[in-house]
């Protein structure tokens, strides 16, 4: 059987003060990122940060779709979307 993974929709917003999870917008979860939307370093940090949130190791995350938009797919490897929901508890 293979390891369980899972699309998440996100809303990502560069340049916060500090990393959080802001709570669900719709189906999309909405996620504030200290860094600038510049050279895909918003992207590293949203994936550091949401691996850090799922104890998963940072290759679990990576961004499926949306690189260089605030409307992101990232997958997540090794948890269903019910664990991911459970875990992030917002």
């Amino acid at each position: 059987m293979p390891a369980p993974s899972c699309l998440l929709a996100l809303k990502a917003i560069p340049n916060a003060p500090r990393n959080a999870v802001a709570g669900w917008l719709g189906d999309a979860l909405k996620v504030k990122v200290h860094a600038p939307a510049l050279e895909g370093r918003a992207n590293e940090e949203l994936c550091d940060f949401l691996a850090e949130q799922l104890s998963l190791p940072r290759r679990a995350v990576t961004v499926a779709q949306g690189g260089k938009s605030r409307q992101k797919l990232v997958r997540i490897a090794g948890l269903t979307l019910a664990e991911v929901k459970t875990r992030l508890a917002v």
